[in-house]
């Protein structure tokens, strides 16, 4: 992928598939997941090195991506928490609390995300 751009997508760790949304400008990457009460699939802050859990409603699983899509950390935050940045950390994918385990997602795993084509028409960026 040569440039993300804010939209949906898919994100693949070894035989699961989920939803993804991407969040790719300052503003998505600020707003993430506030606000909400639950995440369908996972979110992906890019680019991001760490992430924070203020005025979040509900934990989340947090893995740390290298520019290869290899998670190179992650860890679950409670809500108002501040996480650390992390070292390598190109993307950030954020998801509810213990869904990664259950995608069989862990340290060194490298996950396959594609974004879905642009609509056709005009190009109003």
């Amino acid at each position: 992928m040569a440039k993300w751009r804010d939209g949906n997508g898919r994100l693949r760790s070894g035989q699961v598939e989920v939803e993804l949304e991407v969040a790719a400008s300052y503003r998505a990457r600020t707003r993430g997941l506030l606000g909400r009460d639950g995440v369908k699939g996972a979110l992906l802050l890019t680019p991001a090195g760490s992430v924070h859990t203020f005025r979040m409603q509900f934990p989340i699983d947090v893995a740390y991506l290298d520019r290869r899509f290899r998670v190179v950390a992650m860890t679950t935050m409670a809500p108002n928490r501040l996480g650390l940045p992390r070292f390598r950390s190109r993307h950030v994918l954020e998801a509810e609390a213990g869904a990664m385990a259950g995608w069989g997602l862990r340290v060194g795993s490298v996950v396959e995300l594609s974004q879905e084509p642009r609509p056709a028409g005009p190009d109003i960026s």
